[in-house]
């Protein structure tokens, strides 16, 4: 059994055939899902769907892209709704310098708000992080974030951040990018950490893992990341693919209070 600790369910690509896609995961062995909220709109729509399904859980917060849109007002929402019973973590939040769609500045100083926000909440953070690798461990030390820990969600990044992550107390969770042809280095680094701070992810609909890519991604997909997570872990037998997702599942619940 796998949990899916990134998933975005409410996405309009899933409008059509949502309770198909839920289903098809069920029937793959996913257990669990958490979906993730990206600004106030798609965080209540989360909570929503936590709210429909047991087996659904929630994060909510404002990803990096988004921030320039945040009002007065937002901060006290999302204080009401992680009082919601099956909200298990703030995020997705961090720092973009790819696009830039919102200023780096401006980026920083919400990534700070929020973290702190995180603590008052008592919740894990959801970190997101793209060629901002530096300003994202700063901000977390500085704000002292391993105080809630959490999770580096779709862990793109190099050695040296899996070192400071890991030594900040957060689990990094990989996604379909490992099953890439290109992503040598990104298993590389999956062979030097630990199990025990290992999650598994899709980021769906996003980064569709081998050999579906270039379709719409879906959670259950998030078994051929653990597959290939035991494949590189040198397990790839069926027992270790199943030792994969014992783990990686006890570690979702360890760090997101799941029952």
């Amino acid at each position: 059994m796998l949990i899916d600790t990134h998933a975005h369910l409410d996405d309009t690509r899933y409008d059509g055939d949502r309770e198909a896609v839920i289903a098809r995961a069920r029937d793959a062995g996913v257990e669990t899902f958490v979906t993730i909220g990206c600004d106030l709109a798609t965080s209540k729509a989360a909570v929503d769907l936590a709210t429909r399904y047991p087996f659904v859980y929630a994060a909510v917060g404002v990803h990096p892209h988004e921030v320039k849109h945040i009002e007065d007002g937002w901060y006290g929402e999302f204080r009401r709704l992680a009082g919601r019973e099956k909200v298990v973590a703030y995020g997705e939040i961090g720092l973009d310098y790819h696009y830039n769609h919102s200023p780096p500045k401006l980026q920083r100083e919400r990534f700070r708000e929020q973290v702190g926000l995180a603590k008052e909440l008592r919740l894990p953070l959801v970190i997101h992080t793209r060629e901002a690798q530096e300003d994202t461990i700063a901000i977390l030390k500085e704000e002292k974030a391993g105080d809630v820990g959490g999770v580096f969600h779709c862990f793109s990044g190099d050695a040296w951040l899996a070192k400071d992550a890991l030594e900040l107390g957060f689990y990094l969770s990989f996604s379909g990018m490992i099953t890439f042809q290109n992503a040598t280095l990104l298993r590389d680094i999956v062979k030097t950490v630990p199990l025990d701070h290992i999650l598994v992810e899709t980021d769906c609909p996003y980064l569709t893992p081998a050999p579906h890519r270039g379709k719409r991604n879906e959670p259950a997909f998030v078994t051929l990341v653990a597959e290939k997570i035991a494949e590189v872990k040198g397990t790839a037998a069926v027992a270790g693919v199943e030792e994969i997702g014992r783990v990686t599942s006890d570690n979702a619940r360890r760090l997101f209070k799941i029952p």
